[in-house]
């Protein structure tokens, strides 16, 4: 007698496969790792996988520490042979979703994934995608795609549900094991087993009606997230022109006890849901004649901050009689956000550019992220590879500006105050701190 997949998630017997072992893929493979269940990873990689398997984790928020165990205890495993998945009983695909340089969605890895399960895929399997996408994705792109390569019917042979992924880099409260998560299914089958399966990681589950549900779901959290920025960019740099510090003004607004939720103005979003998610939401909204016009102004709005930084340096510049295309620059902090070395999309690629093209000599120091490339793009053709210079009184004193992109709680602001001679804080990294320095502050009076 055949045990089912209900059954096997019950007793914690299934298999478990998740394709793409990043920042989301690997988290959720030890998830299930832990909770017992056998789990393959599958990378592109080489020298991922083969980390891997001798216990060495690439990702800031898994350490050795928890890794090693499960590896040895034979629960968790990559490789890059797809041949694995016939022995698999659920699939997760957590894969890149970048979008093009005219910003529409590029499906190309959600596409070359469902490719290679398709061929391999068997009746009673339960795929989840969990790549983050615009609604109708899993429905529209991987369930064709499985269907015509498999001859399988989703929702009849095997199941098919989409569950957002939710991770926060370098977030020490919220992980994906205790995260709520949220699924929607393509038939009631699928939500059940996939939500049965995620709450074995120990996290309370959410279900809706339908994978597009859920797909939205997601975009709606980084959307909110995106919009209010926007929100607090736009009116710190109204503060600067009125003679307010903004920054005062949001620890005030911060007493209130209901009806506000605090968010900080700074150089722009990075990472890899924030600045991407709004266009995959304005892209898919064209199909239905709906301009999202709010949510557009929104992502101007972010985009342009790296430029009101620059501008901020050409100002502070400008006082001390150093125009920008003679002056040493030391960008401080070039990840996408503080206390971790992730450093896709951050805002800082894009001040530096800036920097570059108006002809300023451009260093950074970031204690996370020991290489930095910028250019390489339609923006500025030049790619280059730069290396972190280590923080001191000698470097501080030969430049002519440090420019705070990234507040990082490790560096040491008290000394860049002593020794830089003109500090740009787009942050606030500097609340509190003063020194010999000029400082020009992001929301604070010109």
């Amino acid at each position: 007698m055949s045990v089912t997949l209900s059954e096997k998630i019950a007793r914690r017997t299934a298999h478990v496969a998740v394709i793409g072992l990043g920042y989301v893929g690997l988290p959720l493979a030890m998830g299930f790792a832990k909770a017992g269940f056998t789990t393959v990873g599958i990378e592109v990689q080489a020298s991922r996988a083969e980390s891997l398997n001798a216990g060495h984790s690439y990702i800031e928020d898994v350490s050795d520490a928890e890794l090693q165990p499960l590896v040895e205890a034979g629960k968790l495993r990559a490789t890059l042979d797809y041949d694995v998945l016939h022995e698999c009983d659920a699939v997760f695909i957590c894969v890149p979703t970048p979008y093009t340089v005219q910003h529409t969605p590029d499906l190309v890895y959600i596409i070359q994934a469902t490719e290679s399960i398709a061929p391999r895929l068997r009746a009673g399997q339960l795929i989840v995608l969990q790549s983050t996408t615009y609604p109708g994705t899993t429905t529209e792109v991987v369930q064709p795609i499985l269907e015509r390569q498999s001859g399988l019917q989703a929702g009849t042979d095997f199941y098919l549900a989409f569950s957002p992924e939710r991770i926060d880099p370098g977030n020490q409260k919220w992980s994906a094991y205790n995260t709520p998560k949220v699924v929607g299914g393509l038939d009631r089958a699928s939500t059940e087993l996939a939500a049965s399966l995620l709450r074995q990681m120990g996290a309370p589950v959410h279900e809706v009606q339908s994978p597009a549900a859920a797909e939205l779901t997601k975009l709606l959290e980084n959307t909110f997230r995106a919009v209010n920025i926007a929100l607090v960019n736009e009116i710190a740099q109204l503060a600067e022109r009125m003679g307010i510090d903004f920054w005062e003004v949001l620890e005030a607004a911060k007493t209130k006890p209901f009806g506000f939720m605090p968010f900080a103005p700074g150089p722009g979003v990075g990472g890899h849901c924030i600045p991407i998610d709004p266009y995959y939401l304005l892209w898919k909204a064209r199909e239905y004649d709906f301009y999202t016009r709010f949510i557009e102004l929104a992502a101007e709005t972010n985009e342009a901050m790296p430029y009101h930084v620059v501008d901020l340096t050409c100002r502070g510049l400008s006082k001390q009689g150093k125009p920008l295309d003679e002056a040493r620059v030391l960008v401080l902090g070039v990840a996408f956000k503080a206390g971790i070395g992730d450093a896709r999309n951050s805002p800082a690629e894009r001040v530096i550019e800036l920097l570059l093209q108006r002809g300023a000599t451009v260093s950074y120091h970031d204690p996370y992220v020991p290489r930095f490339s910028v250019g390489g793009n339609v923006f500025y053709p030049e790619s280059l590879q730069l290396t972190s210079v280590d923080l001191s009184p000698e470097v501080l004193q030969q430049v002519d500006v440090a420019v705070i992109v990234t507040g990082h709680a490790n560096v040491d602001y008290d000394l860049v105050v002593q020794h830089a001679p003109l500090v740009v804080d787009s942050c606030n990294a500097l609340r509190g701190r003063s020194g010999a320095a000029q400082t020009v502050r992001l929301g604070a009076p010109l």
